[in-house]
């Protein structure tokens, strides 16, 4: 009898655990779940951004900054967080940033001025690294060849419906329930993410500890120096600077004249974000034929393109331009993504950390410059600084992904 249930739980640990070839459907969700819980909370605040300018009587730069305060966290706690994770582990890790996340989400509530929000969404950004930065290294060590790969590009669809639903039902609650009350619901709706995450992800196989903290330095300072790394993380501030300044302030300019949306139809229009789960997921098959390097080039350009579609009167042009020019970007981003997984074999997780850290500095800096572009030449010329940044990636991508026949660390 005995025999026999220990037959049945060794079968069952081996259906459940993550394999290098295969890869079930329910680790596809889950993996794209953690993807969506992540950014969930980021940039929903996007949608009420208007209103929240009026109830704190806050400024263009404010404005910028409390959606920036959040990417400006994740941008510090990146790399810290990863290199704590090679100490510690990996699914533990997820579940607790994604129980820690749900406590200033609930906070960002009880806001009485547009510092609170500023420091509550701060709060939030420390937990963000703990789930992003470790499931990259978590799938890069359980899986390789095409099912890292596939479970990589759900991993990024994940985050681009993360994106979407935060600012798609912030918006329409707070036209239901006040933005306050909206941030209760989603609150909970992280806390049902940690307990999905906790029974469904299969427990690390593969990970090794890595407590040493003169290691984790070592390794720190030869990812500093790897071209791929190092390319991968520029090419990432861009990216994400491009992303924030876009769809921030965005919502400024189609809440004023000549449009004057309201935050549900301001919501409705981060629907273009729903190109990107379906398109990140083919970006698979345009890294497998192309390659990063000119997968990328082409991704950017295309979103060059949108940028400046968006320059157009009439409601619908804007509309296709953020859906082209979010489209470039999450074949970037997914690119970029898979590029260090692909090129980096020691200490993902640091690695990681690194590209986030300088992805969300992107971010942060998009916050910021782009509020005070707004502030001086509206829309107009934040779409300047939005495409003098994007010729930075594709000059990044020109020059700094190209294969060596170098090993990479």
């Amino acid at each position: 009898m005995n025999n026999s249930t220990d037959k049945n739980q060794n079968l069952a640990s081996k259906i459940s655990a993550p394999s290098s070839h295969a890869t079930s459907w329910i680790l596809k969700l889950t993996i794209g779940l953690i993807g969506m819980f992540a950014f969930l909370q980021v940039y929903s605040i996007q949608a009420v951004l208007p209103v929240m300018m009026v109830d704190f009587s806050a400024t263009e730069v404010q404005a910028g900054m409390i959606v920036g305060a959040t990417v400006l966290a994740i941008a510090i706690m990146s790399p810290f967080l990863g290199m704590l994770s090679d100490a510690v582990g990996r699914k533990s890790f997820i579940v607790g940033a994604l129980v820690f996340l749900a406590i200033p989400t609930a906070l960002v509530a009880q806001s009485s001025s547009i510092e609170w929000v500023g420091i509550w969404r701060f709060l939030q950004g420390l937990s963000v690294p703990g789930i992003t930065v470790v499931t990259i290294a978590y799938i890069g060590e359980e899986f390789e060849g095409r099912a890292m790969t596939e479970l990589m590009s759900f991993y990024v669809s994940g985050c681009v419906l993360g994106g979407f639903m935060g600012r798609f039902l912030l918006g329409h609650l707070h036209e239901l329930i006040g933005w306050r009350n909206g941030y209760y619901v989603m609150t909970a709706m992280t806390l049902l993410g940690a307990i999905w995450v906790g029974k469904m992800l299969p427990s690390s196989r593969h990970f090794e500890a890595n407590p040493n903290f003169r290691s984790a330095i070592q390794t720190l300072g030869e990812h500093v120096t790897n071209r791929y790394v190092v390319t991968a993380c520029l090419l990432g501030a861009c990216v994400l600077f491009s992303l924030v300044g876009c769809f921030t302030f965005i919502n400024l300019h189609l809440a004023d004249k000549p449009y004057e949306l309201g935050t549900g139809a301001l919501a409705n229009i981060f629907a273009v974000y729903l190109l990107g789960v379906i398109i990140t997921p083919l970006s698979t098959t345009l890294l497998r034929r192309f390659g990063s390097a000119r997968t990328v080039r082409v991704a950017i350009i295309i979103s060059m393109i949108g940028v400046l579609l968006t320059l157009v009167t009439p409601l619908w042009g804007v509309i296709i331009g953020l859906a082209v020019m979010s489209s470039g970007v999450f074949i970037t981003q997914s690119a970029t993504i898979s590029y260090i997984a692909v090129n980096v074999k020691k200490g993902r997780s640091l690695a990681s950390g690194l590209y986030y850290m300088g992805y969300y500095t992107g971010g942060t800096l998009g916050a910021w410059l782009g509020g005070i572009a707004y502030a001086r030449g509206q829309w107009s010329l934040t779409v300047w600084l939005l495409l003098f940044v994007q010729v930075l990636a594709l000059l990044i991508a020109s020059f700094g992904m190209i294969k060596t026949t170098r090993r990479a660390t």
